[in-house]
């Protein structure tokens, strides 16, 4: 059984992307075969400046070392540059031909995307966002897809695509199942969307104690709290969102709430004690990219090994593909025709 899950090159990884997604592929990988990709193709749909593709390099080695801090293990877990696999342009064309317009359009993630990225129109590559992504579960023949609840409609419409290209041509491709985080959005330290680098508004798993005590410091909290004394809102409010998944002290947790229901605490103690709650549980993490950091070429290695089992394993379903659609055959028969009438020709 295969996992198929990764992230674009866009840096450090943050807090949501543990809790959305790595926690569980730290603990899937002990008993599925896992692939994860540097989604870095998936950059150039909304970044396509020379300056954007040029970051993609050191972006990428952040990304790995926040991987292999989390838990990650590439002796068991293949981890792979989504750009240096070729077939992967190949299967994106073959899928784009089982999906219409209209089903894209209706993703609400591509407009976010978008309007994110403040852009006016939907460039082309945008819109087939999703079909590529399609081909990036599809080319391994991955089971089962770990993803943050903002992809989960893009797993549903690989699971149609590869239900269509099965009924077309023949069983080729594993109908995928998704697998939502344990906390399927985090919300960011503004209180108002999901944890972001493009809004300011992250903690990401390498920032060091000071700064996460500074980003605690300055999250939104009950608005309506104007001082300690006057009781205050628990849920939904971030502060305590976050002392739900990151304090693991759930009898100071319960104290906390109860305390902050009865105006009996401030925002400064509950914020101080998420800081220390969040630096513990970073502690290691941070330990760890920091041994595989002073690794010279580690991370390069990781990835280059990783890419070229990816490519192995992608021939493998490429020639699969073309062969149940009949491609093969195509050019099979041209050739040896050809071969044929050259030896009539040289007799």
């Amino acid at each position: 059984m295969r996992i198929l899950t990764g992230d674009r090159p866009t840096g450090r990884l943050h807090l949501g992307h543990y809790v959305g997604s790595l926690k569980n592929r730290v603990r899937l990988q002990d008993s599925y075969e896992c692939f994860f990709i540097i989604a870095d193709l998936h950059m150039l749909t909304t970044r396509p400046e020379k300056e954007a593709v040029a970051a993609i390099t050191s972006n990428a080695r952040e990304m790995v070392l926040d991987y292999l801090a989390a838990g990650i293990d590439p002796q068991r877990s293949v981890i792979y540059l989504q750009s240096a696999v070729p077939e992967i342009y190949e299967l994106n064309l073959f899928l784009e031909m089982l999906v219409t317009v209209p089903r894209l359009q209706r993703l609400p993630s591509l407009k976010d995307m978008a309007r994110n990225a403040n852009l006016s129109e939907m460039p082309f590559g945008l819109l087939g966002y999703p079909v590529l992504q399609s081909a990036d579960i599809l080319l391994p023949r991955a089971h089962l897809v770990p993803v943050g609840k903002d992809n989960e409609a893009h797993v549903e419409l690989t699971r149609e695509i590869a239900r269509r290209f099965n009924n077309l041509y023949g069983e080729v491709f594993p109908v995928p199942d998704v697998l939502i985080g344990d906390v399927p959005t985090l919300v960011g330290t503004d209180g108002g969307a999901k944890m972001s680098k493009s809004l300011n508004n992250a903690i990401y798993l390498s920032d060091d104690a000071r700064t996460v005590e500074k980003k605690v410091r300055g999250m939104y909290t009950d608005p309506k709290r104007i001082s300690a004394d006057v009781p205050g809102t628990v849920e939904g409010n971030p502060v305590f969102v976050y002392h739900d998944i990151f304090n693991a002290d759930t009898e100071q947790v319960n104290d906390l709430k109860q305390r902050y229901r009865t105006g009996t605490v401030g925002d400064v103690e509950v914020k101080e004690k998420l800081a220390l709650a969040i630096n513990t549980f970073l502690d290691p993490l941070r330990e760890r990219r920091e041994h595989f950091a002073t690794q010279k070429g580690l991370v390069d290695l990781v990835i280059h090994e990783g890419t070229m089992r990816m490519r192995d394993e992608a021939r493998e379903t490429l020639v699969a593909a073309r062969r149940a659609m009949g491609l093969s055959g195509v050019w099979n028969s041209i050739r040896r025709k050809a071969e044929e009438a050259g030896k009539r020709r040289d007799a």
